[in-house]
């Protein structure tokens, strides 16, 4: 199972990722992009983007983590096991 630190660091690197939800990226364009931004920023940085933009733009954070946290949902590595 994944670590609830390694899914909240994944959905804080594509926060400050380059990419759009207008973009409708593919799983591997979501999954390099958060790769990207962890070698990039690290996990504090990572973390401090967000922290910033939700500071100064709430309204447009909260609709951008939605979009995040679907974008995730989406990648195999990330979801949560299916226990029969």
């Amino acid at each position: 199972m994944i670590s609830t630190a390694v899914k909240d660091l994944a959905a804080e690197a594509l926060f400050v990722s380059y990419l759009q939800p207008s973009q409708s990226p593919s799983r591997v364009a979501v999954q390099e992009a958060i790769t990207a931004m962890i070698l990039r920023y690290g996990s504090d940085g990572c973390a401090a983007g967000v922290a910033e933009e939700f500071g100064h733009h709430p309204e447009c954070a909260v609709q951008r983590m939605v979009w995040v946290h679907e974008e995730l949902a989406e990648v195999p590595a990330l979801r949560a096991p299916v226990l029969h």
